[in-house]
């Protein structure tokens, strides 16, 4: 077992803050966001001593959180995770339990957590939930068509929140796979945070069809015009079957890389690529390493490509969550989890994971939402 599997990954903790320096850096040309920010940057510190006090008693607690919170959603986007792995005939985590959570994460120190869906925005409260947890910096992913005044009034109060809108590249690849008029429906949300000052970003499923389009400097100095200050790129995952054509090929893994490099030292953007990143700290950083997943019916997952489970939140403390066999075993075995290649360690390995579930002691049926 290596030390690495042992310890937290420090490396990791530290980029989360370096992320918020580099934040409050984009926002100094205004004072209060930039307040706002430095707020937020000590709270993310006495997280991250939290955590080390966890660690020390034998509990790793990851910065980043990737929480699920609905299924529902009011878009049919093709090759969907989200409505391909963790849809079910299930009943979601209550508002109560949502809200328990939410603190329960907080108080062991977790730093990020990135409210998915499904249309997040669809779960009602979750917002008001959020805002009341400022010590975690929630990145809000959503389509951008709920944006309506609400929820736009929310976010101007509580700037710990960051809407991170869809898109897929411009015009013709969004509605492609979103939907006639999607990307206008985008755009506009993007106006509109714009004209209230709200800090947001955009997320884009990079396939081999849109690469170009969705990571050319016009593309990126574009959305920077309109108020973009995140990118958040994830290469495809082909979930759908017959997909496999669409993950990025080498030279474009290689190319993405050499992009992300140029625009880190010249645009005013903070650029974050799953899985790209995670080659930096050697490799998959699920499983409680540096983050995991909590789908809308509470089962705790290495990560949503990865939707095995062997702990849920309904049944168990998100302390006991963390606690996971699974988890542990995954973060054991002396497999390198590589992601050299561009694509999901765990999408690749998943017949391996699904064998280390059947292998746990009380041998839970694998559960592939």
């Amino acid at each position: 077992m290596s030390v690495e599997s042992e310890r937290g990954h420090p490396a990791f903790d530290a980029s989360i803050l370096d992320v918020l320096r580099t934040g409050i850096r984009i926002t100094g040309g205004r004072p209060s966001l930039a307040l706002r920010g430095l707020a937020l940057l000590r709270r993310q510190q006495r997280a991250a001593r939290r955590r080390e006090r966890e660690e020390n008693l034998g509990l790793r607690v990851p910065p980043f959180v990737i929480f699920s919170a609905t299924g529902a959603c009011n878009l049919a986007c093709a090759g969907c995770y989200a409505n391909i792995l963790h849809r079910a005939p299930r009943t979601e985590m209550s508002d109560e339990r949502v809200a328990c959570f939410l603190r329960e994460a907080r108080d062991l120190g977790v730093s990020v957590i990135l409210l998915a869906g499904g249309e997040p925005l669809l779960r009602p409260g979750l917002l008001a939930e959020a805002a009341s947890v400022p010590e975690i910096l929630f990145l809000l992913f959503t389509n951008g068509t709920l944006l309506d005044d609400r929820v736009l009034g929310t976010l101007c109060a509580a700037p710990h929140i960051v809407p991170v809108l869809s898109v897929e590249g411009g015009e013709a690849e969004t509605d492609a796979r979103r939907g006639a008029g999607a990307y206008g429906r985008v755009t506009a949300a993007m106006a509109r945070l714009k004209d209230r000052r709200v800090v947001f970003g955009t997320s884009t499923t990079l396939t081999r069809a849109n690469f170009d389009a969705a990571t050319g400097e016009p593309y990126v100095r574009d959305l920077a015009r309109r108020g973009c200050r995140l990118f958040y790129y994830i290469n495809y995952v082909p979930v759908a079957p017959g997909t496999d054509e669409l993950q990025l090929s080498a030279d474009q893994v290689a190319e993405l890389g050499r992009r992300l490099a140029l625009y880190r030292r010249t645009m005013p953007a903070l650029f974050i690529a799953f899985p790209h990143d995670e080659m930096a700290f050697g490799g998959c950083l699920a499983a409680g390493k540096g983050f995991l997943h909590i789908n809308a019916y509470g089962d705790a997952e290495p990560c949503p490509f990865s939707p095995y489970s062997d702990r849920n939140l309904v049944e168990a403390s998100f302390r006991e969550a963390l606690a996971s066999p699974l988890f542990q075993r995954i973060r054991a075995e002396a497999i390198t989890l590589d992601e050299t290649d561009g694509r999901c360690a765990l999408w690749k390995r998943r017949e391996w994971v699904k064998g280390l579930l059947n292998a746990t002691e009380n041998r839970p049926v694998a559960r592939s939402s």
